[in-house]
């Protein structure tokens, strides 16, 4: 089982709740999580213990976004793609994906995640240029990753009939 399957299931994306995360205000606002998180953490220091609501309101948009949507009307736009292809890439143990598809979307991870790694430095630390950078770092990486998800999804809906049947 991919890292990312059980990272799906964590967020409960059953397939009508990919469906729901392919719709493009999904997407497009799943960007306002980490800013937000930053901040809400950040309040610490002007209204103390009070920052845990902010905190956990946060961190619970981040767990209920991929599913507070309806399903997208369309998925024939980049934003649809992204999640479509993501959903291709947690099921590469079972349907292998082209060679020059496997390492790049990896160290793109990795980019992102020492962005997240620096933003709760960050935080703990309360700086500010880490935590720009940090946010900055974290969505180059998870933008070009998406962006490497909707051309893994274009390469596999050719081959699988399967996938073809995820847009309309």
């Amino acid at each position: 089982m991919t890292l990312e399957r059980k990272i799906a299931e964590l967020f409960r994306l059953t397939d009508e709740n990919w469906m729901k995360h392919a719709n493009p205000w999904s997407v497009w606002t799943r960007y306002s999580v980490l800013p937000v998180i930053v901040l809400a953490f950040w309040s610490r220091i002007g209204i103390g213990w009070w920052f845990l609501l902010p905190a956990m309101i946060s961190l619970a948009w981040m767990f209920f976004n991929p599913t507070f949507f309806r399903k997208a009307r369309s998925t024939k736009n980049w934003a649809s793609k992204t999640v479509l292809g993501e959903r291709v890439w947690l099921n590469r143990d079972e349907v292998a994906v082209p060679r020059y598809h496997i390492i790049v979307p990896n160290i793109l991870n990795a980019i992102s995640s020492a962005g997240m790694g620096l933003s709760i430095w960050a935080i703990v630390t309360l700086s500010v240029w880490p935590a720009v950078l940090g946010i900055s770092l974290a969505y180059l990486g998870k933008s070009w990753y998406l962006d490497r998800m909707v051309w893994i999804y274009e390469d596999m809906k050719n081959e699988n009939e399967e996938y073809i049947s995820w847009e309309y």
